[in-house]
């Protein structure tokens, strides 16, 4: 490899190629060149920084140390490593020390098997083009740089502790006699007392815990991160979703009666320590000023059922969680079993609440959720709901994305909140992300086959500590939040702000008639005098399934309609975009008590491309009032309206065409509604008799939000 790079490198130098400046550096780190490599590597530092990529500068830091140590070492590598990374580390400040540490980590084994893959294929193929020489001396000076950045840890860990006092043992007991564990960290410069930031999760790891407390520490706040009841140091019950209300209240109460808190805290979080940050205002404690929830969950609203209907997308999250005191990995990671179990359970027949004996082993959590299937009481004492969202008077921002498996709790509790405090300081921030890519500081640039615009980077834990200045200290709002709604149109490269849902667009009708538009069926501008679309589906039957709805992958090069019926609109002539969420009544007859549906929004593209961009799944005994249950009466015609779905944001090009298919839910991943009226958990395939047969009127009407460009 070093003789490979300085023939690289005298071909640059002879003008036979073009070196790129990053290829450079990784050429004299490979060929040994060490003092020309530490002037390479600067300058790529150099040319980063002058480009505002301040990431990318800190990602050569480990490169720079490692070079101006082979410099320096007089054959004591690791003293003069130990003193290069002490000198560049002493001119940091917290922050910017906290963002580069992350990038002296790795997995050396993988990097050195892709380094001897690499050459191994490359190496009887003859010459080698520039790029290949390139990717090897990448992949070499990667490989020598992570192997000296093993023995950063113990540095990492003196520099940390010599910024900040941790406490990792800390136990908080609260008024129910219950006690929690929790990190504590704070810097040892502060001269007061601090605001908090606390995340309260249930995905205990300890070193992630460690790590998320000293975060918050490096910006200026006393990091906190709680465990939920039964984790860790924990000798409690654990009771996924029960106690939060509880529990986090109790844990900033705690919090505020530290010395080392000025009596203000913030939560923030994702997923489950999204729910557990509204869990908390459902108590509303005197001393938390704000939350920031991304990607929040609302138990019993969007998991373990949405709409109604349980999924078993969260089947195994029980057993990862509450397992044991931290976090069971190896049953979780058993990817074959969770896939193969929902088939199992469907091909068996039998009734929903038996898919544990199915998999053979008890689920306790799914059983006591199951006795729950409308959003009742045991749903409600969860997280707020109703009256209580009047009296959460702080600053909120929303986090979520359009693909996001969680978004409609997120959204709900936007529009809850807004809808009884109608002024509440209450921001929304939602892009083309789903449900990891809403939290992370970095956003994958393709989501199920969509790019991404590149204006769609942001860095949420950036962001979270813009509004934490915002709100606690007086400065600046973050400057994506222009409006009460912000949101990233897919396909126009741009954020654009709304002061509402319902003001970034305007609510446009079809309906579904029951003409023929092509291959499918039109979706017109106004009701057709068409009979209704008659559907029939055996419920016995499980060698067939509905029609897919969720989006994977969001881009498809087509689609194919085998279940329901589809409807397409007529092409939009100039480029058109669909901004907000969508909702519809269904006019339908059965000849049973209950179903199940989902209707899917597409974007039909002239090139027969389609892209997802909304669904709803739900159940039809439920579309009223998802709290109680009002069944169908067979043979008459009803109205089913639907509104809980997914926002989106997204400029369809001209000629595009939007495209609903509407279907009733038949799948191994929800429960199987047979529409016997019973609870359907109960409901076997011997209760499927006489199939489904289902009417659809074309007085069915879809609202999409539209805007004309």
């Amino acid at each position: 490899m070093a003789v490979l790079s300085e023939r690289v490198l005298s071909a640059g130098a002879a003008g036979q190629v073009d070196v790129p400046v990053a290829g450079l550096a990784q050429l004299r780190i490979a060929a040994r060149q060490d003092r020309e490599a530490v002037d390479a590597v600067r300058e790529v530092m150099d040319d980063a920084a002058a480009k505002g990529d301040d990431e990318r500068a800190r990602r050569w830091v480990p490169y720079l140390i490692y070079v101006q140590s082979r410099v320096d070492r007089k054959d004591r590598f690791d003293q003069a490593y130990a003193a290069a990374f002490e000198d560049y580390f002493a001119g940091l400040d917290d922050l910017e020390a906290n963002r580069t540490q992350s990038w002296f980590g790795g997995d050396l084994a993988h990097a050195k098997a892709d380094l001897l893959a690499a050459a191994s294929r490359l190496g009887n193929a003859g010459p080698l083009a520039l790029d290949d020489a390139l990717g090897l001396a990448r992949r070499q000076a990667f490989v020598d740089v992570l192997a000296a950045a093993s023995r950063t840890a113990a540095l990492i860990a003196a520099d940390e502790n010599a910024r900040y006092i941790v406490d990792e043992d800390v136990l908080i007991r609260t008024p129910d006699g219950v006690t929690l564990s929790a990190v504590v960290a704070r810097s040892r410069k502060a001269a007061s007392p601090l605001p908090a930031a606390m995340q309260f999760t249930i995905y205990t790891v300890p070193t992630a815990s460690r790590a998320t407390a000293l975060q918050a520490a490096a910006r200026g706040y006393a990091g906190v991160v709680v465990d939920a009841r039964g984790k860790r140091l924990s000798t409690d019950a654990i009771r996924p979703y029960e106690t939060e209300v509880d529990d986090a209240s109790a844990a900033v109460d705690w919090i505020a009666r530290q010395s080392w808190n000025d009596g203000r805290v913030a939560m923030y979080g994702g997923s489950y320590s999204g729910f557990a940050a509204w869990a908390a205002t459902k108590r509303m404690p005197s001393a938390l000023k704000t939350i920031v929830p991304y990607a929040a969950a609302i138990p019993g609203f969007g998991l373990p059922m949405e709409n109604n209907v349980f999924l078993s997308a969260n089947y195994a999250w029980p057993f990862y969680v509450a397992g044991n005191r931290l976090l069971d990995d190896a049953i979780y990671s058993d990817r074959e079993r969770w896939q193969r179990l929902p088939e199992a359970w469907y091909a068996s027949g039998r009734p929903y609440r038996e898919i544990d004996r199915v998999d053979g082993t008890p689920n306790p959590s799914l059983q006591r959720w199951l006795s729950h299937p409308a959003y009742d009481s045991y749903w409600q004492a969860m997280v707020p709901y109703g009256g209580d969202f009047a009296r959460i008077d702080i600053p909120v921002l929303t986090i979520t994305g359009y693909y996001d498996d969680g978004q409609i709790s997120a959204l709900q509790y936007f529009k809850e909140h807004l809808r009884h405090r109608p002024d509440a300081a209450h921001y929304l921030l939602i892009g083309p992300y789903d449900h990891f890519g809403a939290q992370a500081p970095f956003k994958p640039r393709n989501v199920g086959g969509y790019d991404i615009d590149p204006v769609a980077q942001f860095d949420t834990q950036d962001i979270t500590f813009q509004w934490l200045d915002h709100v606690l200290h007086g400065g600046p709002r973050p400057a994506l939040l222009r409006d009460r709604v912000n949101y990233q149109l897919m396909g126009a490269d741009t954020w654009q702000h709304a002061p509402s849902l319902e003001g970034a667009a305007e609510a446009t009708t079809f309906h579904l008639s029951g003409k023929a538009c092509g291959l499918y069926h039109c979706l017109a501008p106004s009701a057709t005098p068409t009979a209704p679309l008659v559907q029939t589906v055996d419920f016995a039957d499980r060698t067939t399934e509905g029609h897919a709805y969720y989006p994977n992958p969001v881009v498809r090069d087509g689609i194919e309609v085998e279940s329901g019926f589809a409807f397409v609109s007529a092409p939009f002539k100039p480029p058109t975009s669909v901004v907000g969420t969508f909702a519809g009544e269904l006019k339908v007859r059965i000849n049973k008590r209950d179903f199940d549906f989902s209707v899917s929004l597409y974007e039909l593209m002239p090139d027969g491309k389609v892209m997802q961009l909304s669904y709803y799944v739900g159940r039809a005994s439920h579309a009223h009032d998802p709290a109680r249950r009002k069944l169908l009466t067979p043979g008459e015609w009803t109205t089913v309206p639907f509104e809980r779905t997914r926002m989106t944001g997204r400029r369809m090009d001209a000629d595009s065409r939007l495209l609903v298919v509407v279907d009733v839910l038949k799948d191994a991943r929800h429960q199987v509604n047979m529409g016997t009226g019973w609870d359907v958990s109960d409901e076997s395939v011997a209760d499927a008799k006489e199939p489904l047969v289902i009417e659809w009127h074309p007085d069915s009407s879809i609202q999409v939000p539209l805007r004309r460009e």
